[in-house]
């Protein structure tokens, strides 16, 4: 068996994901690329890299993220890291408290919470056997501030900051479990919306470091945390110092 390590980041066909990809890959880590849409982004992507697989799966889906899991197991062998980037959101004003309805919750936290709950727990036996395995999970600013593009979504970011501390607890010594928290980084699901411009321009001339994130930002901090090797349990914000405003 191969001793390169082996990296799955979910939802990675495109944004944050796909730069986590490629510079992963630029370590010499072999990438599982994923999607549960944008097939075509995803093997692209993938066929991109130096040694790197693509496999379409939605991780709201116990049994697809699962089969995600087992995928990627199977084509390399092992599995190192565990980068939970796959995330949805519906901008909703705060106040239009009718507007995010139950349907709404239940949606975005199928994903942000619970898809990455399932993919994490059948992850862990394989993270587990190489005795260092390593969880970076993807989460928001608005997950410690009131803040982000409605309520739900950032409820759902919060769950998912208590569960990388809860996880870290429960999973150590064997597995470390961190999370990034960027704030407004400029993707291509920020690309033409109207809620995008007004903030950004905020962002610009009220935070410390005067602009918006990019996407290597945040690769830059899933790095970091992936080689921080006596570091679990944190979530690093990735933000330009928007906190101190």
């Amino acid at each position: 068996m191969s001793e390169k390590r082996v990296a799955l980041i979910t939802g990675s066909s495109s944004g944050i994901g796909a730069q986590v990809a490629r510079r992963l890959a630029g370590q010499g880590i072999r990438i599982v690329v994923n999607s549960a849409r944008s097939a075509e982004a995803g093997e692209k992507l993938a066929a991109d890299l130096p040694d790197a697989v693509y496999v379409q799966a939605d991780i709201a889906v116990e049994d697809e993220a699962r089969r995600l899991v087992a995928s990627a197991v199977e084509h390399f062998g092992r599995l190192d890291i565990l980068v939970n980037n796959a995330g949805v959101s519906q901008p909703i004003p705060h106040g239009d408290l009718e507007a995010a309805d139950l349907a709404v919750w239940q949606r975005i936290f199928a994903v942000n919470v619970f898809g990455t709950w399932q993919t994490t727990v059948a992850a862990v036996p394989a993270l587990r056997r190489g005795g260092d395995g390593v969880v970076v999970n993807v989460s928001s600013i608005a997950g410690s501030r009131p803040a982000g593009s409605s309520i739900p979504y950032a409820v759902s970011k919060a769950a998912l900051e208590h569960m990388t501390r809860l996880l870290a607890k429960t999973v150590g010594p064997d597995i470390r479990v961190n999370a990034v928290a960027p704030g407004l980084v400029e993707t291509p699901w920020t690309q033409g919306k109207d809620f995008f411009t007004p903030i950004a321009e905020q962002v610009r001339r009220l935070t410390p470091l005067r602009r918006v994130g990019q996407t290597d930002d945040v690769a830059d901090a899933v790095e970091s945390l992936i080689r921080a090797a006596y570091t679990t349990g944190q979530v690093l914000l990735v933000d330009g110092g928007a906190h101190l405003v």
